[in-house]
């Protein structure tokens, strides 16, 4: 088992897209302080994805974020995908990496979704020793990320915020606590966000994400299409002052704006936290 780390706090980032490559090697943007890159996308033999990669990578610190783990699966774990996955993250050095606590296929065929699981007991063993495994043969503690869902199980036999920091701690990995999520799901399921954010264990929150969605009217789809809105924002505030400094990036996946766009919400993520990390410091010291 990798030894546990200290959480660092990197401040505030951006999804690497390819549509804001050029621009970000140009200009070379102050308001950024780190880039998360969706693992996938690098995951290749060579081309354009790796040299522009390689090229912004020498002046930002990144992490690395994977969609199809599948860490949920009753599949045997794909150390095909682990072996490419360890040696894009030789290359890239990352600060940490993640996937979701979720399935995303079975019989080895990929659904393409991030699919939730039961909230039981079996389930935290079973999640919490294909963690252990992913986290032993790659040598490092990794996050796992909370998702928007849009179903609940008759099985269930805890709370999503429960379910979450039970595995985390069977597994001894860390929380990439996805904030828009948190109010996409309360929305769908009835729930107060404010029971998830006081449920969760802070010194394993090391990432947040804030991004966009769609509601429609009686549902909410986690679609990262769309800027922040601003009750995700207030719920970010609640978030900052009650879990502290925690590394902050802005997602945005499709409906790509100009990169002038995303950066006023970087700096809005910055100005919203910034008090409360402020006074979390001061009463540290």
């Amino acid at each position: 088992m990798p030894e546990s780390t200290s959480k660092p706090f990197l401040g505030f980032g951006l999804g690497l897209r390819a549509e804001h490559y050029q621009e970000i090697i140009e200009l070379q943007p102050k308001q950024i302080d780190w880039f998360e890159i969706i693992s996938e996308n690098y995951m290749v033999e060579g081309g354009k994805p790796l040299y522009f990669l390689d090229k912004i990578r020498q002046d930002f610190p990144m992490v690395m974020h994977g969609v199809s783990m599948s860490i949920g699966s009753t599949d045997p774990l794909n150390f095909d995908y682990l072996k490419k996955l360890k040696i894009l993250m030789k290359r890239v050095e990352p600060k940490w990496f993640s996937d979701h606590l979720c399935w995303t296929g079975v019989d080895h065929k990929n659904m393409h979704d991030l699919l939730p699981l039961p909230y039981t007991e079996e389930a935290v063993k079973h999640i919490a020793n294909r963690i252990s495994q992913v986290q032993d043969y790659l040598g490092r503690q990794m996050l796992i990320e909370n998702l928007s869902s849009y179903i609940t199980y008759t099985h269930d036999a805890m709370s999503e915020w429960e379910f979450l920091t039970a595995v985390c701690e069977k597994a001894d990995c860390n929380i990439l606590l996805d904030v828009n999520n948190i109010y996409v799901s309360s929305f769908n399921h009835h729930f107060d966000p404010m029971d998830y954010l006081r449920g969760v264990p802070a010194e394993r929150v090391w990432q947040h994400h804030l991004a966009g969605h769609q509601n429609n009217g009686n549902l909410i789809i986690d679609t990262h299409d769309e800027p922040v809105i601003d009750p995700v924002w207030d719920l970010y505030a609640q978030t900052a002052e009650l879990l502290g400094p925690v590394s902050t990036m802005i997602e945005r996946d499709a409906n790509i704006p100009p990169l002038a766009e995303v950066l006023a919400e970087l700096d809005q993520a910055r100005a919203i936290a910034a008090p409360f990390y402020e006074r979390k410091q001061e009463a540290q010291a």
